[in-house]
């Protein structure tokens, strides 16, 4: 007589996560939300003295070149930024690693590219009664190093992968628009910095290899 057939008892389905995001691109996007809350219930004249705005020096207040990405203009302007960065720095956080180290350097790649995106702003616009505010320079850099992470398969893909390259055009030619159009495409006519975005994007895709050396990450 054969053995009766069995089978293992049933267990309850397993549920995909709702959110498929590394923890340090959700951190990420937290703090650019919890900072824009401490920005609504700031002072005024606080909020506008840790906004960027390019003096004759340029670097006179050096601090706000930090500061002035974690402010936002208001919500529309925080929520764009915010799901591109956790778009954009969803395969940099897996490349970076889930170690502190690697979350560590995905942060300071972040703000390396926003400062240095804000500089650019600062370095066109010296002396000119204008601010910059938000984190658009730090996102566009998390582009461009996600576009060399897409383009190398999970590794440093080279400046002339095709992705990269459509990435990289596309940012070019959309910032170019912007440029030409000032605020016409943008809500009340507001203002887009696109010099810090292309700064930004230009920083991302040559700090990439460094900061992953710093991550100890593979690089190739």
């Amino acid at each position: 007589m054969s053995d009766p057939m069995s089978f293992p008892p049933e267990s309850a389905p397993i549920r995909e996560p709702a959110v498929t995001a590394p923890p340090a691109a959700l951190w990420l996007a937290g703090l650019l939300i919890a900072a824009f809350l401490a920005q609504s219930v700031a002072p005024s004249g606080l909020v506008e003295s840790l906004a960027y705005a390019p003096s004759p020096g340029v670097l006179s207040h050096p601090v706000t070149l930090v500061t002035a990405i974690w402010l936002h203009g208001g919500w529309a302007h925080l929520a764009m930024n915010t799901a591109f960065a956790l778009a954009f720095a969803t395969p940099l956080a897996r490349f970076f690693g889930a170690r502190p180290r690697g979350v560590s350097v995905l942060f300071l790649f972040f703000l390396a590219c926003g400062v240095l995106g804000n500089l650019g702003f600062g370095l066109l616009h010296a002396g000119q009664p204008l601010g910059v505010i938000g984190a658009s320079g730090a996102v566009s850099g998390l582009a461009a190093g996600a576009a060399r992470i897409v383009g190398g398969g999970g590794r440093i893909g080279g400046f002339r992968s095709p992705f990269v390259l459509s990435m990289g055009g596309a940012w070019i030619v959309s910032n170019l628009v912007v440029a030409l159009t000032g605020g016409a495409l943008t809500p009340g006519g507001a203002q887009i910095a696109w010099e810090a975005h292309l700064v930004g994007f230009a920083a991302g895709l040559l700090l990439l290899r460094p900061f992953a050396a710093l991550a100890r990450a593979p690089r190739a």
